[in-house]
């Protein structure tokens, strides 16, 4: 091998991708928390940045406390959104007292102000040199429901060192971030025990 194929071998190595974990399949978020368990084994520092998520699941005790090169921030769900339209009917009929459900095109704007503090912070760890991995997840899902556009999330991309490896997860990745990410891993349900009534399991689900 030449030494220009080995130079650009090494920069592969070096560089920083954007990844996607999306699909309507369970395991987005706990492959996005498998791979900064590797990128905390291997010496990086990583940020873990939670839309639309509180500190109400079971991963995170474990998180806040596993390494001092790991960052666990969540940008607070102070209520449940849901876009008309996103969830068959059925579905939708059993979250109406749950949730505040919004037309398209018009997410309510104390949502929309609290998202927005969450990308500026996404944005300067992503570019700041502070960390190698940063992960926005549940961010697709923010993108989905339109409280995020696409100008703002490409910012995040285009802004970003070189180093650092983004990673967005949740479901409904707009065909925009599919095109732009460099690797896309997309979760099939194929079957699932809620179907059976099965509801959310500490330690498992939730």
């Amino acid at each position: 091998m030449n030494s220009n194929a080995n130079n650009e071998k090494d920069g592969a190595l070096m560089m920083g991708y954007v990844q996607v974990y999306t699909g309507n399949g369970k395991g987005k978020t706990t492959a996005a928390v498998g791979l900064a368990l590797r990128a905390l084994g291997a010496g990086k520092k990583v940020l873990f940045l939670q839309f639309m998520k509180d500190l109400a699941y079971s991963e995170q005790k474990m998180l806040l406390t596993l390494s001092p090169d790991l960052t666990l921030e969540t940008i607070g769900k102070p209520f449940f959104v849901i876009m008309e339209g996103a969830l068959p009917e059925e579905q939708m009929a059993e979250w109406r007292d749950k949730a505040v459900i919004f037309a398209p095109g018009n997410p309510p704007k104390d949502y929309i102000d609290l998202i927005a503090k969450g990308l500026n912070r996404a944005k300067e760890a992503a570019s700041s040199g502070e960390f190698d991995l940063v992960v926005l997840d549940e961010l697709a899902v923010a993108m989905y429901f339109e409280l995020v556009t696409w100008d703002q999330i490409s910012e995040i991309i285009d802004t970003k060192l070189d180093k650092v490896e983004l990673v967005f997860t949740g479901r409904g990745a707009p065909a925009e971030l599919i095109e732009r990410a460099d690797l896309v891993t997309e979760m099939k349900e194929v079957k699932h025990y809620y179907e059976k009534g099965v509801p959310a399991r500490k330690g498992i689900e939730n």
